[in-house]
């Protein structure tokens, strides 16, 4: 059995950090997903507090559970989210390819004979920070959200990418007519109109979903064996549930809005038996 270990935002909470280490030293998994906004909160590229954390404790503190590990070191799968700085992602790409993690944004590798696939962007927010951000199935902006174009970005992307591009048109092309059936997708925002999606709005009903129509959408057609989902901390304290399911696929999230850190464990062959534990 494939025992795996899934931690989403984290937000460069080192005494988070510091217990998903220890565990894994303690129980050795096979693999770790991180499922975005796993660095510092407050992003400004010339903000040297945020470069640090990467160079100095993210990138060390993986070559020291490697150490540790040696021949049990897991894979590690990661992607950013849409509170992390893009301009990280140079620094992220570049342990990447040194084999210390893989980064899987937009892109597919596998876990044995289990493909899994990495996708970072979430719809608009209301938040101004915009590098992680894309339009859903179309140019549509929810009330209350900032539209792409008001933003701002890290680094800059060519304004077709910013106005044309849209989450559903990005999984139809990571996707293609792969066999899905084995799959596990590592996304950092939840389906639309799940239990994971949930957020208090402060109008008459109280609570509405915020997650993406695209990867809903996707899943019913195209039904995954498991996804991975973090972005809305509060949703599972809302709605009474870390997980759901959406046809045969099982949908988990990793997302928490207390100080504990929300491990998911479960083994590759039986997603549908999966555990969450606030450590």
């Amino acid at each position: 059995m494939t025992k795996c270990f899934f931690v989403s935002d984290l937000h460069g909470d080192v005494d988070r950090y510091e217990k998903l280490f220890d565990l894994a030293m303690l129980e050795r998994p096979k693999a770790i997903f991180l499922g975005g906004d796993i660095l510092l909160s407050g992003i400004s590229s010339t903000d040297s507090a945020h470069r640090d954390f990467v160079a100095k404790f993210l990138i060390e503190e993986f070559k020291i559970l490697r150490k540790k590990l040696a021949d049990e070191y897991p894979q590690i799968f990661m992607i950013l989210g849409n509170d992390d700085g893009r301009f990280e992602e140079a620094a992220i790409q570049k342990a990447s390819n040194r084999g210390l993690w893989n980064y899987i944004h937009d892109r597919r590798t596998n876990l044995g004979e289990y493909p899994i696939y990495g996708y970072s962007y979430v719809p608009p927010t209301p938040f101004h920070l915009k590098d992680w951000e894309r339009y859903d199935v179309s140019r549509s902006v929810n009330p209350g959200c900032v539209p792409l174009e008001e933003g701002h970005r890290s680094i800059q992307l060519p304004d077709d990418d910013i106005m044309s591009a849209t989450i559903k048109e990005d999984l139809e092309q990571i996707a293609g007519e792969d066999n899905l059936e084995k799959a596990v997708f590592l996304f950092h925002a939840p389906p639309h109109r799940t239990k994971l999606d949930y957020v208090a709005s402060g109008g008459e009903m109280g609570e509405e979903h915020v997650g993406s129509i695209a990867i809903r959408n996707f899943i019913e057609a195209r039904q995954p064996m498991m996804t991975l989902h973090g972005h809305v901390h509060e949703s599972a304290r809302l709605s009474g549930a870390w997980r759901d399911s959406i046809g045969r696929t099982i949908c988990l999230s990793g997302a928490h809005d207390g100080p504990e850190l929300a491990l998911v464990r479960f083994h590759i062959e039986q997603p549908d038996q999966a555990t969450r534990e606030l450590v």
